[in-house]
């Protein structure tokens, strides 16, 4: 079937997510969860202490990461999909063998809560900020620091690579959001400094040239990096309390999907801005979102009143 006349048709309809399945395998607030990259497992991270991997096909929890001896509050997976790294209130980071469902090294240094950790692209780099005010690069390899950034003046919320690894964005609860040089660990551009509202989070587009930043102010941007103005902006979900982390979603329509404090999940049109869909069932605030890197599926993490991770996908 050739498409010779969607050229001057409208954006396609939204098709809706529908609820899979309600995983309520955690006993304290879910912090994170996240699709692993080949889109086979999925992970959350709880302040039980622990980790949970799960199988994207069966839906069913497949091990349980246990060493931490203090609550889980993000984790990011490494480009092969092996291995997990998790960040804890415990002060230290630690990265996981998935299949094995063992603790192959302890990140130490952070003298705080460590609170985001992302790898980088090649996953021989692991970035984690911390309540202790430091942004932070790690070697895989070694387990040893090789940059510590004095990034912000309050706790940091989240750090980023963009698409090559050459650059982290850090977002803080000092209202600011600064992008680094992996290499060498120097500042090379504050996109926000506005001391209020806080940044709760921040990440690079997947094509590197945007990054996706959500305030204490219930709000979401776009900002295009190399111009450092805000192209898009995102609204109509409750975010004043917690670091809510939103996504992108690639497979199909492309969206921006957020948790919210009002307990949905949001799902907005990228470039329309509007919103399609808004998501209900947590029956508490949704902290996390991961969208399914080429199936549509999406799932979503509830904190304290909830403890579930919930499945959607589209019907």
């Amino acid at each position: 079937m050739a498409n010779a006349t969607t050229k001057s048709q409208p954006a396609p309809e939204h098709h809706p997510y529908r609820l899979q399945k309600i995983l309520c395998n955690h006993n304290l607030a879910v912090s994170c969860v996240k699709f692993s990259n080949n889109g086979a497992l999925f992970a959350s991270s709880s302040l039980d202490k622990t980790l949970i991997v799960y199988s994207t096909e069966t839906l069913t929890q497949i091990s349980r990461l246990i060493g931490h001896s203090e609550g889980v509050s993000d984790l990011s997976w490494s480009s092969d999909s092996t291995y997990i790294c998790s960040a804890s209130d415990d002060r230290t980071l630690r990265i996981w063998d998935v299949r094995a469902a063992e603790c192959v090294k302890t990140l130490k240094g952070h003298t705080d809560r460590v609170f985001c950790v992302n790898f980088n692209p090649q996953s021989n780099l692991i970035v984690s900020g911390a309540f202790d005010d430091t942004v932070r690069v790690w070697d895989v390899k070694t387990g040893k620091v090789e940059h510590v950034i004095r990034a912000h003046t309050m706790p940091v919320t989240s750090v980023h690579f963009n698409r090559d690894g050459s650059l982290i964005v850090s977002g803080s609860h000092d209202g600011s959001c600064k992008i680094w040089d992996t290499a060498t660990g120097a500042l090379l551009k504050t996109l926000i400094d506005d001391k209020v509202p806080a940044v709760s989070f921040a990440k690079f587009s997947p094509n590197g040239k945007f990054i996706l930043v959500s305030t204490l102010d219930d709000t979401l941007k776009l900002w295009n990096y190399s111009t450092g103005k805000f192209l898009k902006i995102y609204t109509g979900h409750v975010n004043r309390a917690y670091c809510i982390m939103p996504t992108f979603l690639v497979a199909g329509e492309k969206c921006i999907v957020s948790g919210s404090e009002d307990h949905c999940v949001y799902l907005w049109n990228l470039q329309g801005k509007n919103l399609v869909q808004k998501l209900e069932g947590h029956t508490d605030t949704v902290i996390s979102v991961s969208c399914h890197p080429s199936e549509k599926m999406i799932v979503s993490a509830g904190l304290e009143k909830d403890k579930t991770v919930r499945v959607w996908v589209q019907q």
